[in-house]
């Protein structure tokens, strides 16, 4: 049987010597190397999305890796993957450290410099255990779950930019569409969900932060999922904002782990203040959205964003899509203009500029009441639908296989005109 390995090496010099010795193992058809832990996790859901087979059985992470330090990124893959062997390569093999690499959820570790026969040993240990996992699951439906719920950010270019307001009409627009949905504000210090839908609970994502293993009835206790906010699941920030530093990194991927888990949709108000909490959020994100305005300063500050997310290796530009709020026909800045800012992707639905529409919702603080025939809610639904966050109605067929109605089978929202 062959064993497909995936490399995960931050270090070239140690890459190079890492595929050279796995080239030699007997049946082993090593990668090519990824070289952080964004690509790493990127791969691997590819791979699962494109089928649960094409996942390799053994993936080896190098103590250097980065930005995600090595025993985060192994729970990380065990979390998302858990039918992927995982082995920890490093130069420091001491008992403590192997045990914190087992509590991780690794099947192995490796001590640098690498031996051929301490590796092929990890290495088809780690690949038998892959393989009868796979065979005793029988690869049924909750097993390589691949990268469970789809996780989407909301950040601003800058404050009053509409972060919120979008966040919750997409989660709503999700839920309606009969997609199970949690909604998340990770605005830690000003975050304003519960304002927005006129929720009030005594659990936040703070509570969150010092459990090491948070199981569903954990998430039950801390999640509010009244009927108040349109049946969307909401995770709050803290009612202090000073205890936003108790929310760290780890905290929030094991959050997010556990969240996309338990529900197909997770959106996450990152607010517009990178810390270390919303930049984990956003470097796990499937989709990554980034709301500007069509204004100068706004869209120099979203060009300002990208560039820090890019340097901080968290998130790539042309991985990152700009929603444009507040978009008038006959301004100057246009979404093609934004797009060539920037570097990233522009939706193909703007949000029309009508605070008129929104008024009555935002000061009774109801946002889940906002009319449905309202352009404004209409827009970001939409919005929704083309990020695929909502359920697709099937069609009704004719005789001869041509749906009926154009497009009315389609969540139900009319797609503006150009």
């Amino acid at each position: 049987m062959t064993t497909r390995i995936l490399p995960a090496v931050g270090d070239a010099d140690a890459a190079r010597s890492i595929t050279t010795l796995l080239s030699q193992l007997p049946d082993a058809e090593p990668a090519q190397p990824v070289g952080d832990s964004t690509s790493l996790l990127d791969t691997l859901a590819r791979l699962a999305g494109e089928s649960l087979d094409e996942l390799p059985e053994v993936v080896l992470v190098h103590e250097r890796i980065g930005p995600v330090p090595a025993l985060e990124l192994i729970r990380e893959v065990s979390m998302r993957f858990p039918a992927v062997g995982v082995i920890l390569v490093t130069a420091d093999a001491s008992q403590g450290l192997y045990q914190a690499a087992a509590d991780s959820g690794a099947r192995g570790l490796v001590g640098l410099p690498l031996s051929y026969e301490e590796l092929a040993q990890r290495v088809q240990a780690a690949a038998a255990w892959s393989v009868g996992v796979r065979r005793h699951l029988g690869q049924g439906p909750d097993v390589l779950s691949g990268p469970g719920g789809m996780v989407v950010t909301v950040s601003g270019a800058k404050g009053g930019v509409g972060t919120t307001l979008i966040a919750v009409q997409t989660a709503l627009a999700a839920q309606a569409s009969g997609m199970s949905t949690v909604l998340v504000d990770l605005d830690l210090q000003a975050g304003d969900v519960a304002s927005y839908v006129d929720v009030q609970h005594r659990r936040s994502v703070v509570d969150l932060a010092g459990i090491a293993d948070i199981t569903p009835r954990v998430l039950q206790d801390v999640v509010y999922s009244g009927d108040k906010a349109g049946k969307v699941a909401l995770l709050l920030a803290p009612a202090e904002g000073e205890r936003a530093e108790e929310v760290n990194d780890r905290a929030v991927r094991q959050t997010i782990s556990a969240l996309r888990n338990k529900y197909e949709i997770v959106v996450i108000d990152c607010g517009t203040v990178l810390n270390s909490a919303n930049a984990a959020a956003i470097e796990m994100a499937d989709t990554t959205l980034l709301i500007t305005t069509p204004d100068v300063v706004t869209v120099r500050a979203a060009k300002r964003m990208v560039k820090l997310w890019d340097r901080l290796q968290i998130r790539k530009a042309e991985e990152t899509t700009t929603v444009v709020n507040r978009y008038i026909r006959n301004t100057e800045i246009q979404p093609p203009l934004v797009q060539k800012i920037t570097g990233t992707k522009v939706a193909g639905v703007a949000i029309p500029s009508n605070f008129k529409e929104l008024q009555a919702a935002v000061d009774a603080g109801r946002m889940q009441d906002l009319e449905a025939r309202a352009v404004v809610k209409q827009a970001m639904w939409a919005l929704a639908g083309e990020l695929g966050m909502v359920k697709q109605a099937e069609q009704p067929e004719k005789a001869g296989g041509r749906a009926k109605g154009g497009d009315r089978g389609s969540f139900g929202l009319r797609k503006p005109r150009s």
